[in-house]
């Protein structure tokens, strides 16, 4: 039997410039049999994944697409995203939410949103850390070493670190989580040795993670080659910021069971953490955004009355067509109408007009 690890901080081509990994474009590419070349799914269902996570760097891109496509095959999809949070001046730092249920799901959605309308900044959008205070119902927190608690360890200044740990758990409860990696890159036996110090006086568990961007190993070439043309670099600069390693590909449970050996816990807490999380998407069915009326008014008197005084201010600038009364426009209208509530779409016609 496997063991009980899942994935649950994972790249996909979504993320851009950040991973090589693709989504099936097709359900039935999930399987294997099916794939044309090896893909996201293809290959977890190769390894027997039980569930998996694709928490692309602030968008939602892939999820609908890599929601069918696990779900055609019996995996467990499991929906996130790493979002960047700045706070102040320096460059942002980045957190890894988990939707636990449709509620985290929408606080997710509103948090990218107002990120992609009010959060631009020199390297991209981020959130600002009070929106996240606002707005995490229904989600799970992931901080690893590339979070603001991450980098102040790193730069040695723990008591400043435990400070945003506090933060993040007064925001996130018992849902925030500590992430460990073992991917051969700088600064992450310290973060570790630091993440498990503070998950033991905080009470918070610790997760295994692999910080995935490619599907194998030998992936990491390419991988590096998109990030270079993303970042205007060449391969063989010396100056270049070598950000990732080869060991960052979707290893197997049993490979990641063995890399953490010694710390079982953060293993089991992966399935634990997957488990929690369970967002059924209604997929297929149209669903229109609420159009805002006055208290008074339902979206089918509104539109009525919004209709009749459009068609009197054109009646008063325009003639009537020869051999017609007004009358006969008003029955017309009120024909149009019965059709178009009757189907259910006056919200979407007063959506139209609000932009037309």
């Amino acid at each position: 039997m496997s063991a009980r690890f899942i994935h649950l901080h994972l790249h996909t081509e979504f993320s851009l410039a950040d991973s090589t990994i693709r989504v099936p474009e097709k359900p039935d590419e999930a399987r294997p049999d099916k794939a044309k070349r090896p893909n996201l799914l293809s290959r977890a269902v190769e390894m027997r994944l039980p569930a998996l996570a694709v928490t692309d760097r602030n968008n939602l891109f892939a999820l609908v697409k890599f929601y069918k496509a696990a779900e055609s095959v019996g995996i467990k999809p499991i929906a996130g995203a790493d979002l960047s949070v700045l706070d102040g001046k320096e460059s942002p730092s980045q957190l890894t939410l988990l939707c636990r249920d449709h509620s985290g799901y929408l606080s997710l959605s509103r948090l990218l949103t107002r990120a992609w309308l009010e959060g631009h900044h020199a390297d991209g959008v981020a959130i600002n850390p009070q929106w996240l205070h606002e707005d995490c119902e229904g989600l799970f927190a992931i901080a690893g070493r590339h979070s603001l608690a991450g980098r102040l360890a790193a730069a040695g200044r723990h008591d400043h670190a435990e400070q945003q740990l506090a933060d993040l758990q007064r925001s996130f409860g018992e849902n925030l989580h500590l992430e460990i990696t073992r991917t051969q890159r700088d600064g992450e036996d310290a973060f570790n040795a630091f993440a498990l110090h503070a998950a033991s006086t905080r009470g918070l568990p610790v997760v295994a993670s692999n910080d995935v961007r490619f599907l194998d190993r030998d992936g990491y070439d390419a991988h590096e080659a998109r990030v270079c043309i993303s970042t205007g670099r060449v391969l063989d600069d010396p100056k270049r910021p070598r950000e990732y390693s080869a060991e960052q590909y979707l290893k197997s449970p049993d490979q990641m069971a063995a890399l953490f050996a010694d710390a079982p816990d953060a293993i089991d807490n992966t399935w634990a953490l997957a488990q929690r999380c369970n967002l059924e998407m209604r997929l297929g069915n149209y669903f229109l955004p609420a159009y805002p009326v006055p208290a008074e008014e339902t979206l089918d008197s509104w539109i009525r009355s919004q209709s009749h005084a459009g068609l009197a201010a054109r009646l008063e600038k325009s003639p009537l067509a020869p051999g017609h009364t007004r009358e006969d426009y008003l029955a017309r209208l009120d024909f149009e109408l019965d059709t178009i509530c009757k189907m259910g779409f006056p919200g979407y016609f007063l959506i139209v007009a609000d932009f037309i």
